[in-house]
């Protein structure tokens, strides 16, 4: 999920991947009658046809295979007289091996329906699930424009252990950005759990203390409730952010989180936690205290909140990925353009492409 999603192009992809494959047995098909029809006796390739309606499985309904087969059938006895093979057994032989592939690909061709259906019910309630746990990112709130960067690590996946809000409140904008340890469905529970503790107190919090106070309380209390719950052995970190409307400055709290980089003019730099609090639902660790840094936001000032998937990617080398020379050269495009040119980095950067959950929010103060 990104401005300017990128995913438009795997999706063209598949479709030309589903046409090409529907076209394939009916070339089959083609290709088999000519050369059998332009090849010398001694030569047959009828015995071809077989493929047909095995390739129609894969991408035909089971309608379309069966008609894929029986096409296929009438072509074996068109091509097996005018060679001149008996009926008994040649061609008969050939007929009851093609009528044994059409109802084999017929079955499997169901179980591929069956499994396709199956699969866009899930995919349906995944992007439900989508919607509640992770909102849609408002582009605009109060003095800021929002720009979003989310992909899941695992494939398929639209959700993962990383999450985000943000939320206007009287006489601020509230941020937060996270980032829950490990993968998979115990990461995402984490999340949400944060992410409910987070919509429930972000109006009511008096100041960003209290409010990662209360995410830590949420964790706690969900631990409490399900005792069983892997999200109870979990920790996130997590970055914390105010911008106040009539306020030229931002205030960040790090739960233990990457530091933000800070856009002012053509400058890029890391905003310093000189005292960052440990991750979320690790406080009990030691003494619990939180620290706000406040800095400068101006307006066309640029703020990128961001998730160890970005900050952590490795090339062939080792070498983490450029972050801060990344946005230096960025400076001059357009917010929108942002995400969609570092899931591009990204994605080509390391070895195998995307390898952990990344998000990234970049907040841009409106001139």
């Amino acid at each position: 999920m990104t401005s300017g999603d990128p995913r438009g192009r795997p999706m063209r992809r598949s479709r030309t991947q589903i046409s090409i494959g529907r076209a394939l047995p009916v070339l089959v098909m083609v290709l088999t009658v000519l050369a059998d029809l332009f090849s010398e006796n001694e030569e047959r390739y009828d015995r071809l046809l077989a493929a047909a309606p095995a390739l129609a499985a894969v991408t035909w309904s089971v309608r379309g295979t069966v008609v894929i087969g029986v096409v296929a059938m009438v072509l074996g006895v068109i091509l097996g007289t005018a060679s001149g093979d008996p009926l008994v057994p040649d061609i008969a032989t050939n007929e009851s091996a093609l009528g044994v592939v059409t109802v084999v690909a017929a079955w499997v061709s169901r179980a591929r329906s069956r499994y396709e259906r199956d699969l866009r019910e899930v995919t349906a309630v995944a992007e439900v699930v989508q919607r509640v746990v992770l909102r849609p990112l408002a582009p605009r709130l109060g003095p800021v424009d929002l720009h979003l960067l989310y992909v899941a690590a695992a494939a398929k996946a639209r959700i993962g252990g990383d999450f985000y809000e943000a939320v206007q409140v009287p006489g601020a904008v509230r941020l937060m950005l996270g980032d829950v340890q490990g993968k998979g469905l115990g990461a995402v529970e984490t999340a949400s759990v944060l992410l409910g503790s987070f919509r429930a107190a972000v109006n009511d919090a008096p100041d960003l203390p209290a409010l990662a106070d209360r995410l830590e309380e949420g964790l706690v209390r969900y631990g409490a409730w399900d005792p069983d719950t892997d999200a109870a052995e979990r920790f996130a970190t997590v970055v914390l952010v105010e911008i106040p409307d009539d306020g030229a400055v931002a205030r960040l709290l790090s739960c233990g989180h990457p530091a933000s980089l800070l856009q002012h003019g053509d400058r890029v730099r890391f905003v310093p936690f000189a005292d960052p609090s440990l991750p979320i639902n690790l406080s009990g660790l030691l003494d619990s205290h939180h620290r706000v840094e406040e800095v400068p936001f101006v307006p066309g000032d640029r703020l990128l909140l961001y998730t160890d998937g970005v900050s952590e990617a490795r090339d062939r080398a080792g070498t983490f990925y450029p972050l801060e020379d990344r946005m230096a050269q960025w400076v001059h495009e357009p917010g929108e353009r942002v995400p969609a040119l570092l899931h591009a980095e990204l994605d080509t950067y390391g070895d195998h492409g995307l390898d952990d959950d990344v998000a990234a929010m970049l907040v841009v103060r409106r001139e």
